[in-house]
């Protein structure tokens, strides 16, 4: 499961897809709905939060609005009626590692993305995040 911290539009339309999906999943784990994936390390930030259900609701959305950005239709009506006004912070070492976890994903799958965003220096945030100072979070893998 990967929930990235990076602004989905970054992402091709199999990662797209895959986040989607996995968004799903991490909302159920989170609902309470499942008996594995709980002490994913990915849910950690969610958990954190005062409302993890709004939260991954929030997150979801901007997901979907990408979706439909590009011409895609995932179905909103999954997603909680929950709202989330509050931003989670990522570190700026997180979002590093993020991108150039993805940029190898993309050199493979697209190479015009790749080309596209390989020299990037501003990398957008998913907006439920906000980028404070740090290095890789604890929770990733790495």
């Amino acid at each position: 499961m990967r929930l990235w911290s990076i602004h989905p539009k970054y992402l091709d339309s199999k990662g797209l897809v895959a986040l989607w999906r996995e968004g799903l999943l991490a909302q159920n784990v989170l609902l309470g709905n499942t008996k594995g994936y709980k002490n994913h390390p990915q849910l950690i930030r969610f958990k954190k939060t005062n409302n993890q259900s709004a939260a991954i609701a929030g997150y979801l959305i901007s997901v979907a609005e990408e979706a439909d950005s590009r011409g895609y239709h995932f179905n909103k009506n999954k997603i909680i009626d929950m709202i989330f006004k509050d931003k989670i912070p990522v570190t700026s070492g997180q979002v590093q590692y993020e991108f150039e976890h993805l940029l190898k994903k993309l050199e493979t799958r697209d190479q015009g993305l790749y080309r596209k965003f390989k020299g990037l220096g501003d990398i957008e945030l998913h907006p439920l995040f906000n980028r404070i100072i740090g290095g890789v979070e604890d929770w990733e893998i790495v």
